[in-house]
This record gives C-alpha cells, structure tokens and sequence, in this order.
C-alpha cells in the first residue's frame, strides 16, 4: 500500500483512513475489532476518534470509540504498525472542554488511558476555542510534545484565517506547528475546504484528511427520499442533502459508477482522492461488506472526464 506523507511530520498514512465514530455506537466491540483487522490486513493504518465519540448515544458519556480501539490494540499488539489519531475539546460536559492547557493536559490523560497506549501520533484539536490565546494551546502541545505523548498534532474545524494565525505562532515562537486538517468536506460540502483553506493546506503544507467523506452515507446513494431516512441513525443529518443539487450529484455519481462498474460510494472517495491537497479521506464502515467497498474505493483512478462530471455536478 503507497502511504501518503502527512503535512512535513514523519507520519506516513494510506490513503484511507477508518473512521471510528461508529465504534461503540453502530458498531459493537466485537464488529469494530473484525472491521480494524480487515483494514489493517488490507495495508491501511490510520484510525481516526475523538475523545466525545459517542457521547450523543443513548446512556453514552463519551471515550467509548477509544476504549474500543484501545481494547483492540492491546488484544492485537502491533501499536508501531498502526497511525492512532484522536482528538480534544468538544463538550463532554460540565466543564470538559476547550483548549485550555489545563484541560488539555487532563484530557489527554483520559485518552491514554482508553487507547491502552503511552503516546498518541496525531492529536488533534476538535475545534477552534477563541477563549484561550493560541500561544497556550500550542505550549500544551509543546508540552506533550516534549514528553512523547503526542507525535503531531493537526487542527479541526478552523478557519483559514486562525489556523494561519496558529501556523505563525508556531514558526516565530517555536511550537510544534499543526501538521494536519481536518474539515467537513465531500462532493456535498465543499464550502468550508475549497477556496482559503485549500490553498493554505497547499502553500503551507498541511496534511488534510476530510471528515463526512461519504456526507453521513448520503453519498452511498441508499438514501434518496425521506422514506429511506425512517427509523436511521443518521436521518437528520442526511435530510438537508435531499434537495435538487443533491439529487444531481446522486445521478453524476450513478453516471461514473455504471461507467467504471463500481458502487457510487467508491466514486465519491476517489474524486477525493483526485482533490488538490487532499491526502486522505476518513470513512467509516459497521460491516465488513461496507468496508470492503470503501477499501475498493480508493484503489480506483478516475479519468479527468468523470472528475470534472462529478466536480461540476457539485456546483
């Protein structure tokens, strides 16, 4: 499996990397250590979680994604052949949350000791927190950095704009600068990346990989109508999607997936994959007939014509 360089760190990624919100959630732990052996059997070696997934379920709190891949790494072994990112500062309550040095070094503690590990090699920040200088953030990570606890680390839902503020700060004053991004982006969404973060990501030479890759499933093309939502996880979130440019990405996808005899979700990774800057995609998959699909994806190289189909379908 070609692995990817992630920004100017030492980490090296395939170009797929398993996402697991589902872990805990959609996926039981025995399911999500099947899915994580397939993937890791197949050449991929990055996992993404955060430390909120999944507090939104029923009689959730929150880490329960990270003590399932922690289980699994101490049950598997291997943890140098593996790229564990997780992640800090969404509301796990209360207080827990933010970017506060005291809190980060608390709550990296509480991630450790899910994932059953000594260090983590990507951690990120969830989410920008105009509360707390920059500078006190980044020492945080300096901190840990020194320590051995986290490799690198990458920021999540920025703006163009502070996350260059960051990247200045870590030149003038030395921090370890934030290596990866990690945005909303999809043939839905493509907003929040394409444009000032794009070309951030470019000149700067960040990493990127994209969350809601496959936009909450809408882009698998098995929800297109409102009766296809009823009685899902996931039928809120995928609701906004049913509107007539979602509609046209579904027939463009449908197009490129009869022409290459490939499903609609193997189309919608590999135009990722075709992205300026895009490093790779985070997907996740509750069966092993789902991740096979999803590894499927990114071995497939689509020509410029079904790329600029599929791009000008999105517009």
């Amino acid at each position: 499996m070609q692995k990817r360089e992630l920004g100017r760190s030492n980490l090296q990624i395939a170009p797929l990397v398993f996402g697991g919100n589902v872990f805990g959630w959609t996926a039981d732990e025995a399911t999500s250590h099947r899915l994580l052996d397939m993937f890791v059997a197949a050449g991929f070696n990055a996992i993404d979680t955060a430390d909120v997934y999944s507090i939104w379920g029923d009689g959730h709190q929150g880490g329960e994604s990270e003590t399932i891949i922690g289980s699994w790494l101490k049950k598997r072994g291997g943890r140098d052949k593996v790229v564990i990112a997780t992640k800090v500062g969404m509301d796990m309550g209360g207080d827990s949350k933010g970017l506060s040095r005291a809190y980060i070094l608390k709550a990296i503690e509480a991630s450790l000791r899910r994932l059953q590990t000594d260090y983590i090699d990507l951690y990120f920040s969830h989410r920008d927190d105009d509360t707390v200088p920059q500078a006190e953030t980044l020492d945080a990570y300096a901190q840990l950095v020194k320590q051995g606890k986290v490799r690198v680390i990458g920021a999540s839902n920025f703006s163009a704009s502070r996350l260059a503020e960051a990247l200045d700060l870590c030149e003038n004053q030395g921090y370890p600068r934030y290596e990866a991004v990690q945005p909303c982006y999809n043939l839905y969404d493509r907003a929040e990346y394409e444009g000032e973060l794009q070309q951030l990501c470019q000149n700067r030479q960040l990493g990127m990989v994209s969350y809601f890759s496959l936009a909450s499933g809408f882009l698998t093309g098995k929800y297109r109508s409102k009766q296809d939502l009823q009685g899902k996880e996931r039928g809120e979130d995928v609701e906004k999607y049913l509107d007539v440019r979602g509609q046209r990405i579904l027939q463009a996808l449908d197009d490129v997936a009869a022409k290459h005899t490939v499903t609609p979700a193997q189309v919608a990774l590999a135009w990722l994959l075709k992205r300026p800057g895009v490093t790779a995609p985070i997907a996740s998959a509750t069966s092993e007939t789902q991740l096979q699909q999803l590894l499927a994806g990114v071995q497939l190289d689509l020509d410029d014509q079904s790329v600029r189909q599929l791009t000008e379908a999105g517009e």
